[in-house]
């Protein structure tokens, strides 16, 4: 009998250790952009990273397994970088940091995730984004095709439900004068369907 309990209480103590350890690398990794960003408005002083997990910080919501979901930090006056380590977040579903001053490079984790639903038109308003990737998901609806988007490769958008970005419009025909040598036609008409050959590929590739 001592030694059925003994052996229950093992597993108990290691179950215990397995909760601690998932929900101190989330709590680390959150911790991690803490320590990466000026809070003038100590917006992350609840952020204590001796805690077991991080699900009774300020802001930070978690499912019923005690995994970050959400982080609320959207007009927060907090200035900074972003971390890599936000991607250690495996659970989160949203991330808000809209009108703060955070700078960096977006973790990648966008990709291979269950992301449903149509890509939200506000993202073309950002000027600055230069890299995207949506592929392997289940979206639906249009691809978006002003702002940044424009740039953007088929394959940040591949193996999902969405449609097709429409072609692009056909370039102008060249103007040609008199003084244009018959010659140097055929170049310019030549070199204007490598363009429209190569925007094609581009898009449809």
């Amino acid at each position: 009998m001592e030694g059925l309990i003994s052996v229950c209480l093992r597993l108990i103590l290691a179950l215990n250790l397995v909760s601690r350890v998932a929900g101190n690398a989330e709590g680390d990794a959150l911790n991690a952009f803490r320590a990466n960003v000026v809070d003038p408005n100590n917006m992350l002083q609840s952020w204590d990273p001796t805690l077991i997990n991080p699900c009774t910080w300020r802001n930070i919501t978690c499912n019923s397994d005690n995994s970050v979901t959400r982080v609320d930090l959207g007009n927060a006056n907090l200035s900074g970088q972003l971390v890599p380590e936000l991607g250690q977040l495996s659970n989160l579903q949203y991330l808000e940091l809209y009108s703060n001053n955070i700078s960096g490079t977006i973790p990648e984790r966008l990709n291979n995730n269950s992301l449903t639903g149509q890509i939200p038109t506000s993202l073309t308003a950002i000027d600055t984004l230069q890299v995207l990737d949506l592929s392997n998901n289940k979206l639906v609806g249009d691809i978006p095709v002003n702002g940044s988007f424009a740039n953007f490769q088929p394959i940040s958008f591949a193996n999902n439900r969405l449609n097709n970005p429409p072609p692009a419009p056909p370039l102008p025909p060249t103007p040609s004068t008199a003084s244009t040598s018959s010659g140097n036609t055929a170049i310019a008409a030549i070199a204007g369907a490598v363009l429209l050959f190569s925007a094609s590929a581009i898009l449809f590739a």
